[in-house]
């Protein structure tokens, strides 16, 4: 009896405790705004693609819209090929599935818009030559076979997160962590309960994204349940919660072509 008390108090305090604190703040502080007043500009992160002859990978994740920005991020992938003076968003839309079209954008657009009000954080950054187009070709042929295409569900997944851990372990070079927010990050069909880490530096267990583990030299070590996440890095080290994200080191990374 004594454990079950244990674990119950494990849940509630890092998991429902964090979760219910942030839906509590989003509905005190958020605004009232119309979506189509909200800032969608650049946020100034990203090089200029006409005065770079680079080629560049950046991974961004800012807050959802609405409510769900209170659980979790929306996540997508930026790119530039050397050749190239604009920059191409891979990313997923849920209501483009509402809507009967693909889930899957690829196409050109600001790759450090805020989203819906919300300033994204960039997570990964990669510049270079050919290996870095190399990589960007790699990129576009796994949007092309991203398998759900056509589905997309907020919890606990195939979404936008899905989309982007899909993209990061078919170009394990980005060695991307995402973050305890990215809900859907961790949604595998039943075939592929045991995978590698989006990193590609570990292995994880997902039951549908639903509950599971994941250890990893890049993402240390995480427990999901309900589809949230909590977990420790060992370095940078960091603690991660549902909802509320990383305390502790920024996990960004910044590679050059020389590094690979």
């Amino acid at each position: 009896m004594r454990w079950m008390l244990r674990a119950i108090g494990f849940i509630v305090l890092f998991y429902f405790l964090p979760a219910g604190c942030m839906f509590a703040q989003h509905k005190v502080t958020n605004g009232h705004q119309s979506w189509w007043e909200l800032r969608r500009d650049s946020s100034e992160q990203a090089p200029s693609a006409q005065d770079s002859d680079e080629a560049i990978i950046q991974v961004y994740a800012a807050r959802a819209a609405r409510w769900k920005g209170s659980f979790g991020v929306h996540t997508w992938i930026a790119t530039k090929r050397t050749s190239e003076s604009r920059y191409t968003r891979m990313e997923v839309i849920g209501y483009s599935v509402f809507w009967g079209h693909d889930a899957v954008r690829v196409r050109s657009g600001l790759p450090d818009g805020y989203w819906f009000g919300n300033r994204p954080t960039l997570l990964r950054e990669i510049r270079g030559g050919e290996k870095v187009d190399d990589m960007i070709d790699r990129l576009y042929t796994a949007a092309d076979k991203y398998p759900y295409n056509h589905s997309y569900h907020v919890w606990p997944g195939p979404n936008s997160n899905t989309f982007t851990a899909f993209m990061a372990r078919a170009v394990p070079e980005l060695r991307l962590e995402l973050p305890s927010t990215a809900i859907g990050k961790d949604y595998q069909p039943w075939h592929k309960s045991l995978s590698k880490s989006p990193s590609g530096t570990g292995a994880q267990l997902s039951l549908k994204g639903y509950a599971g583990v994941l250890v990893g030299l890049e993402e240390g070590i995480e427990l999901n349940l309900f589809g949230l996440t909590a977990g420790i890095d060992a370095w940078p080290p960091a603690l991660k919660l549902p909802a509320v994200g990383r305390i502790g080191f920024s996990d960004l990374k910044r590679f050059n072509e020389a590094d690979f």
